[in-house]
């Protein structure tokens, strides 16, 4: 075991990669699709033969630095690995191209969920490989947060750290029981701590779905697709499943999985959930649920009064919900939309303002989660130091108090959010910009960007007038959007460190 953890990380995941095909091979067989499962099978021994050659190349490698090793590993994760994934995939629709598939594969690993291919255009097996690659790319993103990004002040872990950004931990340092031991060491610790968290989250909401009368197999996809918040449904989404209000209502329950580490953290930090109440994240996140969905359920109660439609209650409770719910799970970076958000258009004539959800997954969700966006820390981080300026230009003479950790975020915690905040406004402009450039109109270059920036791939389908379709793209643009889904689940702060000077010093 120690010689196999001694591999490069890269080459690990190959062989998971590699054993998780056997998944929708097996799948296949079972509901007699031979073709598939040969696909699948032999890509699976295939991939299997060549981590192995691999592994034996490279056993006696050892890098000078396993933690920007791991993070150099984790972005061809989201970037190379994929072409390996997308193997089964294009063989198994033939009818399309290489580059598509690693589109696909792409999006689902970075928990993205755009895709370029209608439901009924897919098996089963193909839908439930999607789905799996969505599931396995968020636990990526929950370990990673833990054993990679924590270690090295980045990921959002850099407003709370006093330390360098990228700089690693002191020897002798320790951030809860999260940074201490070897890389690998930690790697593998908080493999073993999360998985079985992550796994039994993901088959409870399974059950649940199909307690209310979901497919089982909608019902496993839809749950990975929860937990991982990738939005990738082999249905299109929630408007065509079969539990209805009440299947909304058990994905709602396990969206806050991707607001706050505290839901499922509680060993890493010496009160556990019980910091669950007092967590910036959790508390904004809150006021966000209940203030947004209340603003945009009086714009339409207001609309209702004008056409005389405000005493059908039925139609206002259903529209409430649409609200609430799809507001949470775009939050989340999710992408789900309630079946009940366009009950809102038909209730009051008024159209539902998609750009609301744009820019609540441009905010997104907690850090060391699997949801992607700006983080809410952050924007707490910029929240604090906003505050305690205006409380100086009252006071100029006051002393902010409230604690070091406090005093520490309104400083160096709000300046390297508002540098990440410029970083990301400057990819985006950037990526929008080049988008532009293979013929596309800006305003729909911009809603990609950022549906990619902040991993929300369903996103570009409801905000504009008419749905955007990921098919419109060149190959040009489709390699734009790569690059822009890739950078969005690694961040830009992760990227700068791996290519900071310093990386390839001795």
């Amino acid at each position: 075991m120690s010689r196999l953890l001694a591999l490069p990380l890269i080459v690990l995941m190959m062989g998971m990669g590699a054993i998780a095909m056997m998944v929708p091979a097996i799948h296949a067989m079972l509901i007699e699709d031979y073709r598939l499962s040969h696909v699948f099978g032999l890509s699976s021994m295939l991939f299997l033969f060549l981590t192995a050659i691999l592994g034996i190349a490279l056993g006696n490698h050892r890098s000078r630095s396993l933690a920007r090793s791991h993070l150099a590993a984790l972005a061809a994760a989201y970037t190379l690995l994929p072409l390996m994934l997308a193997v089964p995939f294009q063989q198994g629709v033939q009818s399309t191209s290489f580059t598509n598939a690693w589109f696909e594969m792409v999006s689902a690993i970075t928990t993205t969920g755009a895709t370029l291919f209608e439901p009924g255009r897919l098996q089963d097996p193909l839908h439930l490989w999607r789905a799996l690659v969505g599931w396995m790319g968020g636990f990526l993103a929950w370990v990673a947060a833990f054993a990679l990004m924590a270690p090295m002040n980045l990921g959002g872990f850099e407003v709370i750290s006093s330390e360098r950004v990228g700089a690693g931990v002191r020897p002798g340092r320790r951030l809860g029981n999260m940074a201490t031991g070897d890389p690998r060491e930690r790697l593998v610790r908080v493999t073993l701590q999360l998985l079985p968290i992550y796994l039994s989250l993901t088959l409870l909401l399974a059950m649940l779905l199909v307690l209310v009368n979901e497919e089982p197999f909608v019902a496993v996809c839809h749950a990975m697709a929860t937990m991982a918040t990738s939005g990738i449904s082999p249905i299109g989404g929630l408007e065509g499943a079969q539990s209805g209000i009440a299947g909304e209502l058990m994905i709602f329950l396990f969206l806050p999985f991707a607001v706050t580490r505290q839901t499922f953290a509680g060993t890493f930090t010496p009160r556990g959930a019980s910091n669950l109440a007092q967590d910036p994240e959790a508390r904004i996140a809150l006021v966000v649920v209940l203030l947004v969905p209340s603003l945009l359920f009086l714009r339409h109660w207001i609309g209702a009064y004008e056409v005389n439609t405000v005493d059908s209650l039925p139609s206002a409770l259903h529209a409430l919900w649409g609200s609430v719910f799809s507001v949470l799970s775009f939050l989340t970076t999710n992408g789900f939309v309630s079946s009940e958000w366009d009950v809102a258009s038909t209730w009051s004539g008024l159209q539902t303002p998609g750009l609301v959800l744009l820019g609540l997954a441009l905010v997104g969700g907690g850090v060391a989660t699997t949801a992607g966006g700006v983080k809410l820390l952050r924007v707490f981080a910029l929240y604090q130091h906003s505050a305690r300026e205006m409380e100086r230009l009252v006071y100029p003479s006051s002393v902010g108090g409230s604690g070091s950790e406090l005093r520490h975020m309104r400083r160096q915690g709000a300046y390297v959010a508002w540098i990440f905040f410029m970083l990301f406004a400057l990819s985006m402009a950037a990526i929008a910009s080049a988008l532009a450039l293979t013929g596309i109109d800006f305003d729909e270059s911009l809603v990609m960007t950022i549906a990619a920036l902040s991993t929300t791939g369903p996103a570009a389908q409801i905000v504009l007038n008419h749905p955007l379709s990921y098919i419109m793209l060149d190959d040009p643009g489709k390699f734009i959007l790569i690059l822009a889904m890739a950078l969005g689940r690694l961040e830009t702060l992760a990227l700068l460190a791996l290519f900071n000077p310093q990386f390839w010093r001795r």
